[in-house]
């Protein structure tokens, strides 16, 4: 407190008001001054794709498809090959 009525006297005749007392009327009055803002678009939040957006994610997509099946593909050539030379992979793994 500061001004002409925070002299000893004065501050002695008002003490400051209990914590929860000043929270509870910030509290109120943040509730009443606080302005309705329009809430924050995020690229999420729209129902479909934008239209600028759509090459790229195609081609997003179509870049993890490949990655995934090519993954699929790699692993199924690498089994028939140690098929093929009568190696197991677990006993592969236990040299290791």
């Amino acid at each position: 407190m500061s001004g002409p009525d925070a002299t000893p006297e004065k501050l002695s005749e008002n003490p400051p008001l209990p914590e929860s007392v000043r929270d509870h009327l910030g509290h109120e009055l943040r509730g009443v001054y606080t302005e309705a803002a329009p809430e924050p678009r995020f690229l999420g939040d729209e129902p479909t794709v934008p239209e600028k957006f759509e090459p790229q994610i195609r081609r997003l997509e179509t870049r993890l498809k490949t990655h995934e099946e090519g993954t699929e593909a790699v692993e199924q050539a690498l089994d028939r090959i140690l098929d093929a030379f009568g190696v197991t992979p677990e006993a592969s793994e236990t040299k290791k």
